[in-house]
């Protein structure tokens, strides 16, 4: 493939940065901050995308997109990544929810559901994660019983963003006697249904990232079912897929990185060389995790499986995505920790060292990552 996007790539990277400029202030750190002000912002945002074309800028029009195509939609969420993600919540209706409607979903269920999340008025949540089936997604135990023309879902989840915003969930639970990945069943359920509660988590990652959701003798109604009954499991793997590459944390580490070096000019050539060698080894790291992802998007592009080269890149966003944080953290000392006007990046660093964290669990731990490298490499050598 050609790793070089062209010129139109170009034009809209500008377009984007331009909208960005206009409407994000500079020391603005995400959606999830302890100022409620900060999530009516994104809200807005994403209609503004929406109403130049850009929110959805890959999809085809008649779901409400801009008929692009995936490269478009690549530098989208570079650069919406790249200054601390100001679609917020949106994102995963976005990268992914979308995508698996139109893939799997009914006539119906994309007429009701597609449209919403190109005007930016739906968040959605992910219900995977329980108690005793986090990274083995595969375990889970929620349960799905039919009932009339119907289904009635019990069971928990955790660790589920968004959920006390959210209108909509996407939730997996298992139909029958089957193990492990039989029976799996993916179902689009409203969050204001009768018998979900959600409980927040508090956590250091702000506000709405982490709750635990409970579904008792939830009812999900004719045509809430995603894909075949059974058949969830093909649905997760396209998902994850999408999801690995989707968070474009790499373009944030090198956008921090361009900033450090702004920020450092007049005492750069003061810092110990060793310091030198880790900012041009981190941005080494971020290049790699960019063409990795690259490579990713190719496959999913072309139709050929997607799921080791995703594995492959969120292994490289992870790690440099917590070397970069390390490294801002040394070369700017106790001012990593500073926070407010005159802060330096605007209080990016501490933000990003949190997040940064956290990023070698979410979407599948590192260690699942190259568990599935490394089963597709042996199966290669038989």
């Amino acid at each position: 493939m050609d790793f070089d996007l062209g010129d139109d790539a170009a034009r809209l990277r500008a377009r984007l940065r331009d909208l960005i400029a206009a409407h994000i202030a500079e020391d603005y750190l995400g959606a999830f901050t302890d100022d409620p002000a900060d999530l009516d912002v994104s809200q807005r945002f994403c209609r503004i995308l929406a109403e130049e074309g850009l929110l959805t800028v890959a999809w085809p029009t008649e779901y409400g997109g801009a008929g692009g195509s995936v490269w478009d939609q690549t530098v989208v969420r570079e650069e919406m990544w790249a200054h601390h993600e100001p679609r917020g919540a949106q994102y995963m209706g976005l990268n992914w929810v979308g995508p698996a409607i139109m893939a799997f979903g009914s006539e119906a269920q994309k007429a009701r559901h597609l449209p919403a999340i190109a005007a930016g008025e739906v968040i959605w949540c992910q219900g995977f994660s329980e108690p005793d089936a986090g990274s083995d997604l595969a375990a889970l135990s929620t349960r799905a019983v039919a009932d009339g023309d119907g289904w009635r879902l019990t069971g928990q989840k955790i660790w589920t963003s968004y959920a006390g915003m959210a209108q909509w969930c996407v939730l997996a639970a298992r139909v029958g006697n089957g193990t492990r990945h039989e029976g799996i069943t993916m179902f689009l359920l409203p969050m204001d249904t009768e018998g979900i509660t959600v409980r927040p988590i508090a956590s250091m990652l702000g506000h709405h990232h982490l709750n635990e959701v409970f579904f008792d003798d939830v009812w999900a109604g004719p045509g809430s079912v995603l894909g075949e009954v059974g058949e969830g499991w093909a649905v997760i793997r396209r998902t994850l897929a999408h999801e690995r590459v989707g968070i474009a944390r790499y373009a944030r580490c090198e956008r921090l990185l361009s900033a450090l070096g702004r920020e450092l000019a007049p005492e750069w050539d003061r810092l110990p060389p060793a310091v030198h060698a880790q900012w041009a080894r981190a941005l080494v790291e971020v290049r790699v995790a960019r063409l990795l992802a690259y490579r990713a998007v190719h496959a999913q592009d072309t139709g050929a499986p997607a799921d080791v080269p995703a594995s492959v890149a969120r292994i490289a966003f992870t790690s440099c995505d917590q070397h970069v944080a390390e490294l801002l953290f040394q070369a700017l000392g106790h001012e990593s920790l500073e926070a407010g006007p005159g802060a330096p990046l605007h209080g990016a660093v501490e933000d990003h060292w949190r997040y940064a964290q956290a990023a070698t669990v979410a979407s599948g731990t590192i260690e699942v990552q190259r568990m599935i490298v490394s089963k597709s490499l042996l199966g290669g050598r038989r």
